[in-house]
Order: C-alpha cells, then sequence, then structure tokens
C-alpha cells in the first residue's frame, strides 16, 4: 500500500513534457514571426505619435549606415506616411528642436561647441531638406526589406529603399513626427519656452 501510494504521488506532479512541447511550439512560432515582422517593417511596431509634429535644423548631419523607406505612422485619428531615415552612428552641429506647446514654442538646443551624438537613431518625418547632401556607397533602388545599414529596423519586403556607408546633410531641416535612438547624447542642453529654430 505504501509503495502504490509513492507512485501515485509521484504520477500526479509529473511533467508530461509531449504534450507541454505541443502547446508550446505553436505559441513560439507565431511570436517568432511577429517579432520578424516587425522588424522587417511588414508589421508596424505600435507606436502611435502626439499629432503633433517638431521642427528639427543642425547646421550639419554627419552619420555611416544610413537607410530610407516609406512608411506610415498612426496619428491621432488616421495615418500619415513618413520618410523613414536609420542612422547606425549619427552626430549633428548646432541642433535645434521646436514645437508648439499651446500658445507658446517649446525650444531645445544643443551641440554648440561639442556635437550631439546618437547611434541606432532612427527619424520618421514628413519632409527633410538640406543646403547639400552627400552620399557614400550608396544603393538606390533597394528592396526595403533586405536594408541594413541600421540594426533593428527595415522596410516592408518589396518596397522601394536606399542605403548608403556614410552621409553628410548641411543645414538640415526635418520636419519630423517621431525619434527613436539607442543613444543620444546633448553636450550643451538648453530648454526653454519661445524662440525658434534657425
Amino acid at each position: 500500500m505504501v509503495a502504490r501510494h509513492r507512485t501515485s504521488a509521484s504520477a500526479a506532479g509529473r511533467v508530461r513534457w509531449k504534450r507541454l512541447a505541443v502547446i508550446l511550439l505553436p505559441a513560439g512560432v507565431i511570436a517568432a514571426t511577429l517579432v520578424a515582422l516587425t522588424a522587417q517593417g511588414a508589421i508596424a511596431a505600435n507606436v502611435s505619435v502626439s499629432g503633433q509634429q517638431f521642427l528639427v535644423t543642425a547646421t550639419q548631419l554627419n552619420g555611416t549606415g544610413f537607410e530610407q523607406f516609406g512608411s506610415q505612422v498612426s496619428a491621432g485619428s488616421g495615418t500619415q506616411p513618413v520618410i523613414v531615415s536609420g542612422i547606425g552612428s549619427a552626430t549633428l552641429s548646432n541642433l535645434c528642436q521646436a514645437v508648439k506647446a499651446g500658445p507658446l514654442t517649446l525650444r531645445l538646443t544643443a551641440g554648440g561647441s561639442t556635437p550631439v551624438s546618437a547611434t541606432n537613431l532612427i527619424v520618421d518625418a514628413s519632409s527633410l531638406a538640406g543646403s547639400s547632401a552627400t552620399f557614400h556607397g550608396i544603393t538606390i533602388g533597394q528592396d526595403a526589406g533586405t536594408l541594413t545599414a541600421t540594426p533593428g529596423t527595415a522596410g516592408a519586403a518589396g518596397g522601394f529603399g536606399e542605403q548608403a556607408e556614410s552621409i553628410t546633410i548641411r543645414n538640415l531641416v526635418q520636419h519630423t513626427w517621431l525619434t527613436t535612438a539607442g543613444t543620444f547624447t546633448l553636450p550643451g542642453l538648453h530648454v526653454s519656452f519661445g524662440g525658434s529654430c534657425p
């Protein structure tokens, strides 16, 4: 009777590995597929922007590992088309950001004597302009889903994309919905109300 009791208790606490694998395997495959599609841009990451753009200017942007493709962001009650620019490593001289905050303008400046630096910088913008731009090792018309210049970001498979080994833009003016970065270092940071970006 004692031996039978131990066998019963052992069976009750035993994990049935085959049955557990049958349950977990499909969930793991689905999760991995969603992560891969998000990274490739086939599924948009769940980021809803504020619905208000902000202005970014810099006297010069230098970057290595550049890529660009079209996408869209969720803004307010709808979506907005954006130009997605990814840069693996970037520096910006005389950075200025300005956004309307009610009747006032919130203004941020940095990078006067020492440039602002960023890694894995990704910008979703409605427009981008400069007095000049220089690209090195550029490929235009590449499948956006195969872009590799900036880790963790690419466009939708089959979409139009471009990438370059390096980029320099002088007198950058950009209207931006969203900016993300792995690191963002702002020497000489100053935030205030009033004024505008040059």
